[in-house]
């Protein structure tokens, strides 16, 4: 049974160049207990999604419903039931990190005594303990993150809404924020993350949603969605970036589309239907050919390629004009 639902969001801003459409007709589906993530580029619309979920901005069209609340209509009741943890740590940097927890507390009107207890629980849990009377405004990007999440976590909410939680983080504290998701998850909260990076989405949701241009458009596990494109991938490193030419032509007549050159210029990939097969036949054609390589294998999709094939661009290409279209609520 789906405890998150939207059908039919839109939402558009007006600009000096006109109605800016940050959502277009937007569905989602979220069974209770799972991981739902929503991948796409910056402006694709995840945040707004995030935004009007949250009780934060109204929709201009459609209906969004939260184990049975409307958000519309009792925003109150929502946020009794939810934790939100946004893009930017919303936390005072001039309060340690035992402070900010115990405000949260006292904010949701959790009484003095239990707002402190729950707020040492979770500095216990994030692993904060040597950190947690010290100003946040001395914290490390992570260790903010941290007490970012566990802000969210204080009321023990039953849904839980992450947008681009690992933003701006190196890779240490990625992985290490990826546990402490993971070991939230496990307890039954039902989980709605927003992501443009694509193994964190293929680490951490049971679902994802692609998004783009406001819209899902595709849904699937991390395996269905790869099946869909099927095959191998050959990738070939040649020595000389001269030989490129010669190299592609060689593996475009064993491929399935047009090989594609990477930005180093040595680099060259494409998709094949019988991987083992087409990969002799291509390190044959260039040991004959004389061109020599630096590296060569064979992958399987990824949910790069899926965006690749859906929307004609990689997730990671994330221009200026994309990132300015979704607005600030």
């Amino acid at each position: 049974m789906a405890i998150i639902e939207a059908d039919g969001l839109k939402k558009t801003y007006s600009s000096k160049s006109g109605p800016v459409h940050a959502l277009d007709g937007m569905n989602l589906s979220v069974p209770q207990g799972t991981v739902k993530a929503l991948l796409g580029p910056n402006g694709a619309g995840k945040t707004t999604v995030v935004k009007i979920l949250t009780t934060l901005i109204q929709p201009t069209a459609g209906t969004a419903h939260i184990d049975g609340i409307d958000v519309m209509q009792d925003p109150k009741a929502a946020r009794r039931i939810i934790g939100v943890s946004g893009q930017y740590s919303a936390v005072d940097e001039n309060l340690t990190g035992f402070e900010n927890l115990e405000m949260v507390g006292r904010l949701y009107h959790l009484g003095a005594v239990t707002a402190r207890r729950r707020a040492q629980e979770l500095i216990d849990q994030f692993e904060l303990t040597e950190a947690g009377n010290r100003p946040v405004k001395g914290f490390s990007g992570g260790m903010r993150r941290r007490i970012d999440l566990a802000g969210a976590l204080v009321i023990n909410p039953k849904i839980l809404f992450l947008d681009e939680p690992t933003t701006g983080l190196d890779p240490r504290s990625r992985l290490s924020l990826w546990g402490i998701i993971k070991d939230l998850v496990k307890d039954g909260t039902t989980l709605l993350l927003t992501t443009q990076y694509l193994e964190e989405a293929d680490q951490l949701s049971d679902d994802i949603a692609v998004i783009d241009g406001g819209k899902a458009i595709a849904e699937g596990t991390a395996d269905q969605l790869k099946a869909q494109i099927g095959g191998h991938r050959v990738v070939v490193s040649l020595v000389d970036a001269a030989h490129a030419g010669a190299a592609r032509e060689i593996l475009g007549r064993h491929g399935s589309g047009h090989p594609a050159i990477g930005d180093d210029g040595r680099s060259i990939e494409v998709a094949v239907d019988e991987g083992p097969r087409a990969l002799q036949y291509i390190l044959s054609e260039l040991g004959e050919a004389g061109i020599e390589l630096h590296d060569a294998g064979m992958r399987r999709p990824s949910l790069d390629d899926v965006f690749l094939k859906l929307t004609g661009r990689r997730a990671e290409d994330n221009d200026e004009a994309a990132a300015q279209k979704e607005p600030a609520a």
